[in-house]
């Protein structure tokens, strides 16, 4: 399955869950950062875990921040994390969740400080 994402702005694209072979695309692609925003498990047995992410964002050299959390669920300390975290990750980021709605969300509100 091909890479899809939508743009934000030059720092930040938003997609949806994104398999282990995506990681690859998304490194080919130009992203310097992947951002995931789902729990493990949230979508049955087929969902790749963080620990499996994080392997091949480090495998394609790209850096990985796991900010878990459930749909309508978003907390000021998701939020001040990420913003406490953005300073100092390379550019761009892609950020995922189910279906990318989370990612940008948080995303949006960490930079809106």
């Amino acid at each position: 399955m091909s890479l899809t994402f939508k743009t934000l702005n030059e720092q930040f694209s938003s997609a949806p869950q994104l398999s282990v072979a995506q990681v690859a695309e998304a490194a080919a692609s130009g992203f310097k950062t992947i951002i995931n925003n789902r729990p493990d498990g949230e979508g049955g047995p087929e969902q790749p875990s963080s620990a499996e992410i994080a392997q091949a964002a480090e495998a394609n050299g790209l850096a990985y921040v796991h900010i878990p959390f459930v749909s309508g669920q978003l907390t000021q300390a998701h939020v001040d994390e990420l913003a406490a975290l953005l300073p100092s990750l390379p550019t761009p980021i892609l950020g995922f969740c189910k279906g990318g709605m989370r990612a940008s969300n948080i995303y949006q509100q960490a930079t809106a400080k």
